[in-house]
């Protein structure tokens, strides 16, 4: 249970700490209390909160590349994306201060990854049957944001300055937010609050919608002009951003609109019109000519094949609700699984 600023001040003088010294203890616990932010004192009183080892801890923070292991994963441009995945240790002090300091904080509104009760299919709905779609992409997204940025951010919230560090380097491998930290995702919206609000002035300013999911930046609106991009990428830069000029998007028309992977072409959210037709065709041969012989002609090698389309099927019901013919093909491969 916290204590109340008189318990802290009956705690000091208790020990025998001077009133002065005491006076400054009480400023700096307000501080953090008034940002409903636990209190940290220095880096030993750190791990005796997290509940680890004060050497090990150190460690941690002045040779942080001990702690990871990083690997590499195949995007689907064919490129690979660089993961830095933190040591059992490390992730528990990521842990510490994501559920006790940055689960505290809130993203900007038009965020939506990473946050709850927003995700893919609310950054989506934004943006429905829009004349005009702009996709934009941050290059190398948390790797752009540096050290700095974090020490600012847990000083703003009242911390000292050997605190803010120990803890912004307990979130950061080589002076960046890496991809795979656990504090990552939740630091990189608290970070770009500042980002999420010029970019909305700027849409309103010209009467588009605006979210962002992560790094994917969308606008929508009547008429999005090609020189809209450039205003964008100015506002970037003084970030430290850069856009990826290879998936620049200006969507126009009656054209098929993707965002974050689901269709807005209409008045609804919808999965895209290629998912939906190799989903209805799955389930139309398992139907017809009954599974061993679509899995066979198809030569599907996958053992968990039902539990993946299961899963695809559930997602296209969560994000069409209301579609019976989704939920049919759901049940029906459902009955399947528990004959099986």
């Amino acid at each position: 249970m916290n204590k109340t600023l008189k318990e802290w001040k009956s705690f000091f003088e208790d020990r025998g700490i001077e009133l002065e010294l005491i006076k400054e203890y009480l400023e700096y616990i307000d501080r953090l209390e008034t940002n409903d932010c636990p209190v940290i004192f220095e880096v030993e009183h750190l791990s005796k909160l997290i509940g680890i080892n004060y050497e090990d801890l150190n460690k941690m923070i002045f040779g942080e590349k001990s702690f990871y292991r990083t690997f590499y994963i195949k995007k689907r441009s064919g490129n690979k994306r660089e993961i830095s995945a933190p040591y059992p240790s490390l992730a528990l002090c990521q842990l510490w201060i994501k559920e006790n300091i940055l689960s505290l904080d809130k993203s900007h509104f038009c965020s939506h990854s990473y946050t709850k009760k927003r995700s893919i299919l609310s950054n989506a709905k934004i943006h429905i049957n829009s004349n005009s779609i702009l996709k934009l992409d941050i290059r190398d997204f948390f790797p752009s944001i540096k050290i700095n940025w974090v020490i600012n951010y847990f000083s703003s919230l009242g911390y000292s300055e050997n605190v803010a560090f120990a803890l912004a380097s307990l979130c950061c491998l080589n002076d960046t937010l890496p991809q795979g930290g656990r504090t990552s995702p939740d630091l990189s919206n608290l970070l770009l609050k500042s980002l999420d609000k010029r970019l909305y002035r700027l849409a309103k300013k010209f009467s588009f919608k605006y979210t962002r999911y992560a790094d994917d930046i969308t606008f929508s609106g009547d008429d999005i002009p090609a020189i809209f991009i450039n205003y964008v990428s100015d506002i970037l830069v003084n970030y430290g951003f850069v856009l990826n000029n290879n998936k620049i998007r200006l969507i126009k028309g009656d054209k098929q609109k993707i965002i974050t992977g689901l269709d807005v072409s209409g008045e609804k959210v919808r999965l895209p019109r290629k998912m939906r037709r190799d989903l209805k065709k799955q389930v139309y041969y398992i139907k017809n000519y009954g599974l061993l012989s679509h899995v066979s002609k198809q030569k599907i090698k996958d053992p968990n094949y039902i539990q993946s389309l299961l899963g695809k099927l559930a997602f296209w019901m969560y994000v069409e609700k209301s579609n019976k013919e989704v939920k049919g093909m759901y049940e029906f491969i459902k009955s399947l699984n528990r004959d099986n």
